[in-house]
């Protein structure tokens, strides 16, 4: 990880800091933590700390949900154990110089907690490396870029909204430039911090930005994507500017999408090349996909936890609807990126910009790995132009409570999660889907209020 700062650190007399940072994130992907004393960051990593369960009782809108049993008001919000990872400390450029370490939850025992997301993928990892694997995963973001700030859009009810870029124009040197400052700060500040930025575009839409982060071992992978969504909002509030990783923050524009490249490496060489397979597909590969192809239905909360983000995985959006896969073509949920033997991948394209990065990552290189352990069959055909091929596919869930439903009844989800993060994070979506379904909203109203 940011193998530099953490020597740093560690030689470094932490105690004469005025104050530093911890950030962890909750279920949701939402970071939470606290500035403290350089001397209390001292004690903790050596010794580590505790932190209230209520991280993991709060949904997005900081409400305490009512239906989740970990913790709540029938528990008390006990303290859970924290546990700071000394090799992910990094300087923000823009707070000073200031330390951030990112940390993780572990149980009274010092046991991983099986909730906590960054254990979620730890644990999946330690799997890929009993399969004799490492795994390598580059994340993009796509994003929408707003001339709002937190109190603006509460004073407009986010409503009629402004962009910080006009014109739809993908791939833009122009629009872009009308935001040289900002543009100019997340490349040197990101990179900085050891989130390398390998490009960076306007996308579909006014405002409408994508951010490729190089590609490096997952779980440093999942840090960096934490880390990049938390920085990108720090450093646009210092230009003015308000970032939404909302699935789909309107109608009128398209959405946003957390697309996973991913590939397995094994003894210093690329698993999923071979020279002789179709498109240099290995059967490793294949297998691969075919595990991800039958985890879709099954585990998509993970790719998409809110009721909102349902509303990009509709049709004739370049977001996938069916759990199809394709070569070199971005209709399907899996796109495989013919290549050399060191750049041949998979990119997962099913995830949401808004979904935790941590659960994201495990979802897709845990199915996969699934599919390599089981040797699942590659039987369905890449679907070629506009997901021609996919006709006889079943659509995935269109609702998180569909979804929801789905994940709740999987055993494939408890084998490869455990039930204990299955149970708190289904809790965690019924609650959301219950939150929804209680709200009345502007199309209700619109719809209904004079004639029903």
């Amino acid at each position: 990880m940011a193998d530099a700062s953490a020597n740093k650190l560690s030689r470094m007399a932490l105690e004469t800091e005025p104050y530093v940072r911890f950030a962890v994130t909750d279920i949701d992907g939402v970071c939470r933590g606290k500035h403290l004393s350089g001397e209390k960051m001292a004690s903790i990593l050596e010794g580590g700390g505790t932190i209230a369960s209520a991280v993991f009782g709060w949904d997005i809108e900081d409400r305490l949900y009512d239906r989740v049993s970990f913790t709540g008001f029938h528990t008390g919000f006990p303290d859970i154990g924290l546990r700071l990872d000394p090799a992910t400390a990094r300087q923000l450029p823009w707070d000073d110089g200031r330390w951030l370490i990112l940390g993780e939850h572990v149980q009274a025992d010092g046991q991983p907690l099986p909730i906590c997301p960054r254990q979620v993928l730890k644990r999946v990892l330690a799997k890929a490396q009993r399969m004799g694997f490492s795994a390598q995963v580059g994340v993009e973001f796509e994003w929408f870029v707003l001339a709002e700030s937190e109190l603006s859009v509460r004073q407009k009810g986010y409503r009629d909204l402004a962009t910080a870029t006009h014109g739809a124009t993908n791939y833009s040197p122009f629009r872009i430039d009308a935001q040289q400052a900002f543009v100019r700060d997340l490349f040197t500040s990101l990179n900085a911090m050891d989130v390398p930025l390998e490009a960076l575009h306007t996308e579909a839409g006014p405002g409408n930005f994508e951010a490729a982060i190089r590609y490096t071992e997952a779980l440093l992978a999942g840090d960096r994507a934490v880390l990049f969504k938390e920085s990108v909002r720090e450093i646009g509030r210092r230009h003015g500017l308000l970032n939404t990783f909302m699935a789909k923050f309107s109608v009128d524009y398209p959405g946003c999408g957390q697309h996973l490249h991913q590939s397995l490496w094994r003894d210093g060489r690329n698993a999923f090349f071979d020279a002789k397979g179709e498109a240099g597909m290995s059967d490793t590969m294949r297998h691969f996909i075919a595990g991800q192809l039958h985890g879709l239905p099954l585990l998509l909360p993970m790719y998409a936890p809110f009721i909102n983000s349902y509303k990009r995985l509709v049709d004739n959006n370049l977001a996938p609807v069916k759990p199809t896969w394709a070569i070199d073509n971005r209709n399907a949920s899996l796109r495989v990126i013919p290549g050399t033997a060191s750049s041949l991948r998979l990119e997962t394209r099913s995830a949401g910009a808004d979904a935790n990065p941590y659960l994201a990552i495990a979802a897709a290189l845990a199915s996969g790995l699934y599919g390599i352990e089981h040797q699942l069959a590659l039987e369905l055909p890449a679907v070629n132009g506009a997901n021609h091929g996919a006709e006889g596919v079943q659509r995935l869930p269109a609702t998180l409570a569909e979804a929801t439903a789905a994940m709740s009844q999987s055993t494939l989800a408890k084998e490869l999660f455990g039930p204990e993060f299955v149970s708190h994070f289904v809790e965690t979506r019924q609650s959301e889907v219950a939150r929804f379904n209680q709200c009345v909203t502007d199309w209700e109203l619109a719809r209904y209020l004079e004639l029903a």
